[in-house]
């Protein structure tokens, strides 16, 4: 009885598997299709209790507004580029809301904003880019720290209150609480580099999927085995 349990198990885990990558290909899919869809409005307040992954994460939207450059967060970046830094600047948009927009990659050596004055526009200006959930705590085994200005991930509501866009925005619309990796198009001195946003959903299902089945069928086979060997104790 333990080894048909043993079979049943490993034929469970690889239909599990199974199921999976179907899930997978079809969230593959779907997002292939935001990145390459006509760039739509970025949400208002109104969606924002609904904005899930599955529903929104890497949905192409264009946002019209103007830059508080004063008011960039450097978060580390390890690129195809090397390490360095994203330009973390919140956009105060024609709607009356704000958002962060990850305008793109620095290196370390243009990691002061007199490096990088080039690339900052003045007035009205229209972003087109990739929605992203917020990346709340840290990165892996470093947490964010404000008050020291050492930032690992895109956590939206820590930026927000650390730059007091939480208070400020309060009575205007608030702070969204998603920010936008913004596209390829240039900025004036080449800084920062937009479009380094990476779409990739490890894919390996199918290798686990038949792992289980060839378990299953080696369980199998040593089951009918072990029935079919000739007791001695007979």
């Amino acid at each position: 009885m333990a080894g048909l349990a043993v079979t049943g198990v490993f034929l469970a885990l690889g239909t599990w598997q199974v199921e999976r990558r179907i899930w997978k290909l079809d969230l593959i899919a779907r997002v292939d299709a935001r990145i390459h869809a006509e760039p739509v409005l970025a949400p208002g307040p109104e969606e924002w209790p609904g904005l899930t992954a599955a529903s929104a994460e890497y949905r192409r939207l264009r946002l019209t507004g103007r830059f508080l450059h004063d008011r960039a967060t450097l978060v580390q970046a390890l690129t195809e580029r090397g390490a360095g830094f994203w330009v973390l600047v919140p956009l105060v948009t024609d709607r009356g809301f704000t958002v962060l927009v990850n305008r793109g990659f620095v290196p370390g050596e243009a990691r002061t904003r007199a490096a990088r004055a080039a690339g900052e526009p003045e007035g009205t200006v229209t972003v087109t880019g990739l929605l992203r959930l917020s990346e709340p705590g840290g990165g892996f085994l470093r947490a964010n720290d404000p008050g020291a200005e050492r930032w690992f991930s895109r956590d939206v509501a820590a930026i927000a209150a650390a730059r007091g866009l939480d208070r400020e925005r309060a009575q205007e619309g608030a702070v969204a609480p998603y920010f936008v990796d913004a596209d390829a198009a240039p900025n004036p001195g080449g800084l920062p580099v937009g479009g380094l946003t990476v779409v990739a959903f490890p894919n390996t299902h199918l290798v686990y999927a038949l792992t289980w089945y060839a378990l299953a069928l080696m369980s199998a086979g040593a089951l009918v085995y072990a029935l079919r060997r000739p007791n001695p104790a007979r």
